[in-house]
C-alpha cells in the first residue's frame, strides 16, 4: 500500500503481540488528509497499540505505516514534529499550571502561545480564567480542554486522539465533539480512538475494531445499512423473564439489552411469531416494533457474524 499526497496515514499488514497476546492482527487502511477518522472498540480491541505505533512510541511486530508519507521507524523523529498526541491518561504537569504547560509543550516545538493562538482560542479561551491554576487541580473537562490546547500548539498536520473523553462527563464529551469539527475546518487529519458507540455518528469515517482486527471501514451510515435483517425493540412489564424466553427460543438469532428495551433478531423475519410466542408464554403488556439499528446493533451484528 503507497502512500499518496491524498493520504495522511497508510497502514498495511500491521501486527503487534505480547507474548502470547496478539493485540494487533495484519491491520491495513488509509486515511485521506483532512479526515475525521474514528476507531471504535471496547477496551482491548488493540487501538492504544494502534496508536502508539503510529505516534512512534512503539514498534510494530511486521507490517509498515506512514504519515504524510513518513514512515514510523525511519522518520520518527520528523513525524514527532508533525503530529500532536493526546493520550487516555492525563499526561501532563500535575503541578504546573495551565499557563506553564502550555508554555513549555510550545517551547519543546520551538513556537510560542502567541504565534499559534488562533488555532487553540476556542479551546483556550474557556480554560483561560483557570490559566494560574495547577494541571491537577482541574475538572476532568478542563483537564481534556488542556490537553487539547498542547497537543496543537505547534500547530500538528495530524492530530491524535486515544480515548480522549473517557471519564468526562456528557456535557464536555459533547462540548470536545464540537471542538473536534472546528479544528477539522482547519484541515487538519484527525484520528480519535472511542469505545463509545454514539460517538462514531460524529466521524466521517469509522473502524470497527475487535481482537486486534478491524471489522469493517465505512461511514457511520454505510455501516448501519450493511445491518441486513429486520430489527426489532422489545419490552415487557418482566423484562428479566422476557430476555430469558427470548435468550431461549430457537427462532432467536439476536438478543441484547438496549436501555428498556430488548434489541431482536429472528430467523423467522415474520414480526407476528415474536407476538405469538410471547403469548404463549404468558407475557402481557409487552410491545414490538420494527426500529432502524444504531452503530451499536451495527458492531454487534459484525462481532456475531465474526465469531461463526
Amino acid at each position: 500500500m503507497n502512500s499518496t499526497k491524498e493520504n495522511s496515514i497508510s497502514v498495511s499488514n500491521l501486527s503487534k503481540s505480547y507474548g502470547n497476546i496478539l493485540a494487533l492482527n495484519k491491520l491495513s487502511f488509509e486515511i485521506a488528509k483532512g479526515e475525521l477518522f474514528g476507531f471504535i472498540g471496547p477496551d482491548g480491541a488493540g487501538k492504544t497499540t494502534l496508536f502508539r505505533i503510529l505516534t512512534t512510541l512503539l514498534l510494530a511486530d511486521e507490517g509498515n505505516a506512514t504519515l504524510c508519507g513518513l514512515d514510523v521507524v525511519k522518520d520518527f523523529k520528523k513525524i514527532r514534529q508533525i503530529i500532536g498526541y493526546m493520550p487516555g491518561k492525563f499526561s501532563l504537569y500535575q503541578d504546573l499550571s495551565v499557563e506553564e504547560n502550555l508554555s513549555f509543550f510550545a517551547t519543546i516545538f520551538g513556537t510560542t502561545i502567541q504565534e499559534n493562538y488562533e488555532l487553540i482560542k476556542d479551546i483556550y479561551i474557556q480554560i483561560e480564567p483557570f490559566r494560574k491554576r495547577p494541571a491537577g487541580k482541574l475538572s476532568g473537562g478542563m483537564k481534556q480542554k488542556l490537553a487539547l490546547c498542547c497537543a496543537m500548539i505547534h500547530k500538528p498536520e495530524i492530530l491524535v486522539l486515544d480515548e480522549p473523553t473517557t471519564g468526562v462527563d456528557a456535557v464536555s464529551r459533547k462540548e470536545f465533539w464540537e471542538m473536534l469539527r472546528k479544528l477539522k475546518e482547519n484541515g487538519i487529519t484527525i484520528i480519535v480512538s472511542t469505545p463509545y458507540m454514539d460517538e462514531a455518528s460524529l466521524c466521517d469515517r469509522v473502524a470497527l475494531m475487535q481482537g486486534g482486527i478491524i471489522m469493517s471501514t465505512n461511514t457511520p451510515e454505510n455501516i448501519i445499512k450493511q445491518f441486513d435483517t429486520p430489527l426489532y425493540a422489545v419490552k415487557s412489564h418482566s423484562m428479566y423473564q422476557l430476555m430469558n424466553d427470548l435468550k431461549t427460543w430457537n427462532q432467536t438469532e439476536s438478543a441484547h439489552l438496549f436501555g428498556q428495551y430488548l434489541h431482536l433478531t429472528i430467523k423467522d423475519k415474520d414480526s407476528n411469531a415474536i407476538e405469538t410466542y410471547l403469548k404463549s408464554k404468558s407475557h402481557q403488556d409487552f410491545e414490538i416494533q420494527q426500529i432502524t439499528p444504531n452503530i451499536e446493533d451495527a458492531f454487534m451484528r459484525l462481532m456475531a457474524n465474526k465469531s461463526k
